[in-house]
């Protein structure tokens, strides 16, 4: 398996190591670019660099426009410049800055901000929760999926949502929202949900829990699908078009075996495809008590974790 964390290149400067007057010659990822007016009418750029233990400002007071030509927002950028201290806050001065072929920036989690929780530990957790399930087709289903050595690299490496472009956040935009927002957040949400699924069956063991725990860790995997990686995470075309729960139906679909088939079938799809809710206004209805728990459980874990990372109550996504 691959480890949790990729390493950083030795000596790597990364943002939190950032010191006030330490000349700065790193890479980043520019996650906003903005061209203002100082008050005495000359350009400057403002800049936000950011890899996945932190973002800062940064600004170019000579020679904007020309700095500007030779980077744009969401390109890896190899940065020299200074440490300074700016309102109270440190900001990087500076003084040169270019667009790097992302291949000789390493492994793009380097940029991006990823779960503390130990991957490898959540994959071992999620292949034991797979073994629990009996029911033969259900079990081949799981099988076949965990199988899949790419769609288990996608799953480690999914968050639940993407974050808000930071012009929206810098612009006084849409707040934080969703949950699980960085990589390996799909594992961390998908083992948490079948575990809350696994312990309702023994309050309430009148519930199917071959069904409802292996709705619990299929219910998302359209998620693997629905963004692309770089210096920020974003929505794929599929994702924004289709959406992840018409992704994890098809998902689903080119893993499913033959035993899967009538009813059995239409009852772990009915979950999926219900676990943000039933539309009562278009006549859906939840059609069995599992569809129900996989919602209440899919939004507890959703709302809880949101209210963790943004001190409010998210929403299930």
């Amino acid at each position: 398996m691959a480890s949790a964390t990729p390493s950083l290149p030795e000596h790597a400067q990364t943002v939190a190591t950032l010191r006030l007057d330490e000349e700065v010659a790193g890479v980043f990822a520019c996650t906003r670019k903005e061209r203002q007016i100082s008050r005495a009418g000359t350009p400057y750029l403002t800049v936000e660099l950011r890899d996945r233990t932190g973002a800062i400002l940064a600004r170019a007071f000579r020679d904007a426009d020309v700095l500007a030509g030779r980077f744009e927002r969401g390109d890896i950028v190899q940065v020299k410049g200074r440490v300074a201290r700016f309102r109270e806050e440190l900001q990087v001065e500076i003084r040169a800055i270019s667009s790097i072929d992302p291949a000789e920036a390493g492994d793009a989690s380097r940029f991006l901000p990823t779960a503390y929780r130990d991957r490898d530990e959540l994959e071992g957790f999620l292949e034991h929760l797979a073994r629990e399930v009996y029911d033969p087709a259900l079990k081949q289903l799981l099988a076949a999926l965990l199988g899949d050595s790419q769609l288990r690299g996608e799953i480690r490496k999914a968050p639940c949502s993407s974050p808000p472009p930071s012009s929206a956040r810098a612009a006084g935009g849409r707040p934080p929202s969703g949950h699980h927002v960085y990589l390996g957040g799909l594992l961390e949400h998908t083992v948490a949900v079948a575990t809350l699924a696994s312990e309702l069956c023994t309050l309430h063991p009148r519930l199917d829990r071959d069904l409802l725990v292996s709705a619990a860790i299929v219910h998302d995997l359209g998620k693997t699908r629905e963004f692309t990686y770089g210096a920020e995470v974003q929505r794929s075309a599929e994702g924004r078009m289709l959406g992840h729960v018409e992704l994890g139906l098809r998902v689903i679909a080119a893993h499913a075996p033959p035993a899967l088939e009538g009813e059995r079938r239409l009852a772990l799809e009915h979950c999926v495809i219900v676990h943000h809710g039933a539309d009562v206004a278009s006549g859906q209805r939840f059609s069995s008590a599992e569809a129900l728990a996989l919602y209440r459980l899919n939004a507890l874990d959703a709302q809880v974790k949101g209210a963790l990372e943004h001190g409010s109550p998210g929403f299930a996504t």
